[in-house]
């Protein structure tokens, strides 16, 4: 072949079995049908496995939504367009020994809204105020915040609410709801408020006995569950499902709300006119334990929360421990008797001092002569130094340390009520010289005074450890408590029960206390208030702890004062004479004499 120059052009030669764009061969026989060749099939094989994968994402990523987590999600999307209220169970009703109703539950309501959809928050606001009380700028606060749900006012008198619920209508304010609730309220006012305690505005039990028995008196709370809109807002006719609350258990307890404001006014009164810093008081039976009366200052007026003072919640008895001073000589006394270590015709030479580990113990009343006193004059006078011969040189450390083992000083008593302390008691292997001789008349030692009364209690009514306690039924039904064992045996305690009742004749520490007509046994305490540097000079814990009738008592008061110049004999003496009064008036028992 020719070019147009009329040359010859060179012959081109193609390689064998490509072509110029390498373009798939053709079958013979088959013309348009293209072979695949092996790059093709290999991105094909590739290709088809990412589908399958995929698929299979799909398809497990299906069923986890639809079978594993289709309970949360349901629950997830459900609560985007719902709102929940809490519906309080009512508290069960708390009943003195007498039926009188000192705390109960009380229908009112509480306001909500969606800070969203309130069209009038400063009318609203304004409208509360003039009805609740308090800064409107506070329920404003409550309505402009950034959630579709907020509390605006809790526990809202029902006659307030009703006010409220008009005038809101009236200006035409839209977006706020009421909710059914109930409040504490106590027909006593303040009386007896350190014992029953405080509950919180969620319906929860914060001290005293609404504490203690919170799971008997709180219910079990409902809820309502509205359906709402993107917005928040609650649909009108929109599902609704409500879970009913279920109410407390009403119980019964021992106090006498007679006794008790006795006992308040009277210890009230009695830390001013004694100048004392505090002062507590304790009225029980000792046959059984049921605590009539209790209370310690400063008083908790659970009427007003809103300024409560330091240690107003706590029963001191029960919290807190103190030196009892001379009122453990009863249990001295007891021990040895029971032993049968010193008897009452025995009579003791008793110095004007005796040595005490590398002191020397002298009386309250100053005495320096030598005297001869028995058991009965011992206590009487309240002989620190005849008592203190006693135990060391008749009773001793082994007989001593048992007795009080019995009696379970430095031992929880199981009382019902929060905040039990131990005490600080020696065991025998840690006596030292003067630990025998300064516990005998109650020092060296330190104990809440509940266990005092659960001592001496158990002396009253003929040695048995009886458990102090409030609850008396819950529900209608009787509670049982345990008693604690013997202290000693109904011989002694009936022997020193009579050396008792010298205490509060005309010449012992203990006139003051006594109630015309009745018979009385008793015990005083002087003890001296110790602090981290040492006792504090002028400052005594002074009580007196008697029963009545000495004979078979139903009736026992322990009256204290903390942080008192006055010996017992005349500040406690007296607090003692005026609640130990209104008790056996109070229980019907007629006087003797």
């Amino acid at each position: 072949m020719r070019d147009r120059d009329g040359q010859r052009r060179p012959r081109r030669t193609q390689a064998r079995g490509a072509s110029y764009d390498e373009a798939p061969r053709y079958r013979a026989g088959r013309r348009g049908v293209p072979t695949q060749g092996g790059n093709f099939e290999n991105a094909a094989r590739i290709i088809t496995a990412i589908v399958g994968v995929v698929c299979l994402a799909v398809v497990i990523k299906l069923v986890s939504l639809q079978v594993f987590q289709a309970s949360d999600l349901t629950q997830e999307a459900e609560a985007r367009r719902s709102q929940v209220a809490v519906l309080h169970a009512k508290r069960g009703t708390i009943y003195d020994r007498n039926g009188n109703v000192l705390a109960m539950s009380k229908a009112c309501e509480t306001i909500y809204c969606n800070p969203r959809e309130v069209n009038d928050p400063s009318g609203a606001a304004a409208i509360i105020a003039r009805e609740c009380g308090g800064d409107a700028s506070t329920y404003l606060s409550r309505m402009r915040g950034d959630g579709t749900f907020s509390y605006v006012a809790r526990q809202v008198d029902t006659e307030d609410a009703d006010s409220i619920r008009e005038d809101f209508a009236a200006r035409g304010v839209e977006g706020l709801y009421f909710l059914e609730d109930t409040k504490r309220i106590y027909p006593y006012g303040a009386v007896g408020g350190q014992v029953l305690g405080m509950v919180g505005i969620d319906g929860d039990g914060l001290s005293g006995l609404e504490l203690y028995y919170d799971d008997v008196l709180k219910g079990e709370d409902g809820k309502m569950v509205l359906e709402t809109g993107a917005g928040g807002t609650p649909i009108a006719g929109g599902n609704s499902h409500t879970t009913e609350a279920k109410d407390g258990t009403d119980i019964v307890i021992s106090l006498d709300i007679d006794i008790q404001r006795v006992a308040e006014q009277t210890i009230s009164e009695g830390i001013t006119k004694y100048s004392a810093d505090s002062g507590s008081v304790v009225v029980t039976n000792p046959a059984n334990g049921e605590i009539l009366a209790a209370c310690s200052t400063p008083l908790f007026d659970i009427t007003n929360t809103s300024n409560i003072a330091d240690g107003a919640l706590a029963l001191k008895p029960v919290s807190s421990s103190y030196e009892p001073g001379s009122i453990f000589k009863v249990l001295t006394t007891a021990i040895g008797l029971d032993a049968g270590k010193i008897s009452t015709s025995d009579v003791y030479t008793v110095p004007g001092k005796v040595k005490v580990g590398d002191d020397l113990v002298g009386d309250d009343d100053g005495r320096t002569e030598t005297m001869t006193m028995d058991l009965r004059e011992l206590l009487r006078r309240s002989s620190n130094t005849g008592m203190a011969l006693v135990a060391q040189d008749y009773i001793g450390e082994t007989t001593f340390a048992q007795g009080v083992s019995k009696f379970q000083i430095g031992k929880p008593t199981g009382i019902d009520y929060p905040g039990e302390v131990e005490g600080l008691v020696k065991q025998l292997n840690q006596y030292d010289g003067a630990s025998l001789g300064t516990m005998s008349f109650g020092q060296s030692l330190a104990v809440p005074s509940i266990q005092m009364i659960r001592a001496i209690g158990s002396i009253a009514n003929g040695g048995t450890l009886q458990t102090p306690h409030f609850l008396m039924s819950k529900g209608g039904q009787t509670v049982d408590w345990p008693s604690g064992g013997t202290t000693v045996s109904k011989d002694s305690a009936a022997t020193t029960v009579d050396l008792m009742r010298s205490v509060m004749e005309p010449e012992g520490t203990g006139a003051l206390g006594v109630v015309k007509g009745y018979d009385i046994a008793g015990k005083t305490g002087t003890g001296e208030q110790a602090d981290e540097n040492g006792y504090i000079e002028g400052k005594l814990v002074s009580s007196l702890i008697g029963f009545a009738p000495a004979s078979d008592p139903v009736v026992m008061v322990y009256a204290a004062l903390n942080g008192t110049p006055y010996l017992a004999s005349d500040s406690a003496a007296p607090l003692f004479s005026t609640i130990m009064g209104e008790a056996l008036s109070d229980l019907g028992l007629q006087p003797s004499s």
